[in-house]
């Protein structure tokens, strides 16, 4: 007993402690005692800010805030000199040098960057996109669509009159990794959000979030002149409407003098837009432009549409929009999600990019694990981003928006490691150019270990590695080889390959994109089939449209493949789909062991945490392999390789699960363990 009270008290010294944690700092865990010398020109809501951050935590060389024009630097940019031992930070803007601030307080936690023995060096950061902006989809109830981690931070009833500290916490935690707007409620918006009762209470969300950098946006619903303006119509072209649209600006920007504007879901999955009158996107989208237009105010109109025009919904964003290339107002940006689906843990980038050399385009990205196991699941995303900027070049863009994840939940986003996508996500918006590896190491060292501490090494670079194959093994597990929308109905957490509603749409249907049969697998998007390949360029489109050279990731996205088929691995199709879903489970559960080395280096209350979802996790991958495998065996009719584990579940039990949630709520461990 003596002996392993001793090896404890050695390991607590070599280790040092740990202190109690609930992930609410999320990575601004500096201490708040460093009280550095700062020199900063006149005094300002922002400039005081960036003085507080760096008086708390920098613990480097004296620093000198300068605001000086510089013309190699974007407003919001900022240059970092260290000369002879001085330190000196130059922006044009208060707002760049409060990034500058934020910035020097990363490199610190990295590198124990300031030190008078370092070197001169000059450091110059510019933001890729003027826009990089967060879109909520909260809902005045304070339910959060596609939100997993609690009810929505805004508190309607109570506003504006109460005034919560976690607003303050929200704008600084976006402050630091560069995100400089947000839309507050859903795309599928109350027309009430444009009341004028509404508007003061967003315009207190305003007054917090300026001093941060960040501009307020809202989600409008396009038939707002009917709905809360008593119009018979909504039709863009009709003069009342074009006039109730410009007084409502008018008192938008009378409340809130630096309001961004309008992002729009129109004509789609019910939501009213210009189609009902007749009219085109673009007709609808520059009406409102030209409303916001003397405030300086920009729409975000969606793509995001798929009626039934054409067999395949994939094809349905290009065929609408691409042929209104160039009838859009310059301050419309038109938003597309990365991919022609919906999010999907995998799927080839959106072919509507670069088809619009004439439209300002930005991309949306989901940071909210909608198709990705909710909060339950790791899931580190940046690699998917970074995987699209493989195909669409950043410059062709205009600004980049990500879907939150963010809730009440005392650390934000569910699972502890859910905040690597929001922090990913701010810091790809603002240099598209970073690896997905070297975001994940910043944020490990800022959120889980000591960069000043060798004995953290080897244990940071195991759950590094973690972080970086998580996504990959999502989709081998859930849809690997192009599979996509295989889940149940009702919610986008399980497997249900075999769910069939009567009357429902067929492109809500899983067999819908699967359309498994006895000779093979996947949706035909060749020219044998629906032709989609055809809206992708030449070099992609020959890639993409011959089975033979389609890579394997893509295979059943794009071809219904025979199940003998030849992969690149030599290996049948099958027997491919067999090892594919089995690396998935195999992986998680190397995750757990990987965890596990972390329990002595990391709070108890975060391990037990992440151990706890892992161990969902791994339970989950099974239970979509074994219902995927076994369902799509009754068409191959083919054995499973020896070397795959063998299915723990009955395919008729599988088909008997259904859990009580929809796509507003993650799934508890008891209802997890029930399901069984």
């Amino acid at each position: 007993m003596k002996q392993l009270l001793s090896l404890f008290l050695l390991l607590s010294c070599l280790l040092g402690p740990v202190s109690a944690e609930d992930g609410s700092r999320l990575w601004l865990r500096q201490s708040t005692d460093a009280h550095a010398q700062i020199t900063a020109p006149r005094q300002s809501p922002t400039l005081n800010i960036a003085v507080r951050e760096l008086k708390q935590a920098w613990k480097g060389l004296p620093v000198t805030l300068v605001l000086k024009k510089d013309k190699q630097l974007s407003p919001e940019g900022f240059r970092i000199r260290q000369v002879n031992g001085k330190l000196t930070v130059t922006s044009p803007s208060e707002t760049g040098l409060l990034y500058a601030a934020y910035h020097l307080i990363r490199l610190q936690e990295m590198r124990n960057f300031g030190k008078p023995s370092e070197t001169d060096l000059e450091i110059t950061e510019n933001p890729a996109y003027d826009l990089r902006i967060l879109n909520h989809w909260d809902n005045l109830d304070r339910s959060i669509e596609r939100g997993y981690a609690g009810k929505s931070l805004w508190n309607w009833e109570e506003l504006p009159g109460t005034l919560s500290d976690r607003y303050e916490a929200y704008a600084r935690a976006n402050a630091s990794i560069g995100i400089n707007a947000t839309v507050l409620n859903n795309v599928n918006a109350s027309s009430k959000i444009l009341s004028a009762e509404y508007l003061e209470k967003v315009k207190a969300l305003a007054d917090i979030f300026r001093p941060y950098g960040i501009k307020v946006y809202l989600s409008i619903n396009f038939a707002s002149p009917m709905q809360l303006g008593g119009l018979s119509t909504a039709d863009p072209l009709d003069k009342d409407v074009i006039a109730w649209w410009k007084q409502k600006a008018k008192e938008i920007y009378r409340t809130i003098p630096d309001f961004g504007g309008f992002l729009v879901k129109a004509n789609s999955e019910g939501q009213p837009g210009p189609c009902d009158f007749n009219r085109t996107h673009a007709e609808g989208a520059n009406m409102l432009a030209d409303a916001l237009k003397p405030y300086k105010g920009i729409v975000m109109w969606r793509a995001f549409v798929y009626s039934p025009t054409d067999a395949d919904r994939a094809k349905q964003a290009y065929l609408e929009f691409q042929p209104l290339d160039g009838q859009f107002r310059d301050n419309v940006i038109v938003q597309i999600k990365n991919g022609p689906v919906d999010f999907q843990p995998r799927e080839p980038y959106s072919p509507l990019f670069g088809a619009m050399p004439r439209t300002p385009q930005m991309v949306e990205f989901q940071i909210t694990q909608e198709y990705l196991g909710f909060s339950n699941h790791l899931a580190y995303l940046a690699p998917m981003w970074e995987e699209f900027f493989d195909f669409v070049k950043p410059a062709s863009l205009k600004a980049i928006a990500g879907v939150a994840n963010i809730g009440t939940d005392t650390n934000w986003c569910g699972h502890p490691f859910a905040q690597a996508n929001w922090y990913a996500f701010g810091r790809m918006a603002w240099n598209p150019s970073l690896t997905s590896g070297t975001i994940a190491e910043e944020w490990l060292k800022q959120t889980f270990f000591d960069a000043s501490n060798p004995k953290h090494a080897p244990i940071a670079y195991e759950i590094h590695n973690m972080m970086m194959e998580s996504r990959e093994a999502v989709v081998d597990y859930m849809m690997p080889l192009g599979l996509h929308h295989l889940f149940a109905w009702g919610h986008h957490y399980g497997p249900e390959p075999w769910c069939d509603v009567p009357g429902a749409r067929p492109d809500w249907m899983p067999s819908y994109y699967h359309k498994a049969d006895k000779q093979g697998i996947g949706f035909d998007r060749s020219h044998t089939g629906s032709n989609a390949t055809a809206q992708y360029p030449d070099s992609l489109c020959h890639l993409y449209d011959d089975i033979r050279t389609c890579p394997d990731e893509y295979l059943l996205w794009f071809h219904h493949a025979p199940w003998g088929h030849t992969m690149q691995s030599g290996r049948t199709l099958w027997d491919e789909l067999c090892y594919r879903y089995d690396h998935g489970v195999q992986q998680v559960r190397s995750f757990q062991k990987k965890w596990d080395l972390a329990e002595n280096y990391i709070d108890a209350e975060r391990f037990k945490d992440v151990q706890s979802r892992l161990k969902i996790q791994a339970r989950d991958a099974v239970w979509w392999k074994d219902a995927c495998l076994l369902y799509f065996q009754e068409f191959s009719g083919m054995r499973a390789p020896y070397e795959v584990e063998r299915p723990i579940h009955e395919l008729d039990d599988l088909k008997q699960v259904k859990l009580p949630i929809d796509n507003h709520e993650c799934p508890t461990p008891k209802m997890l363990n029930e399901r069984r």
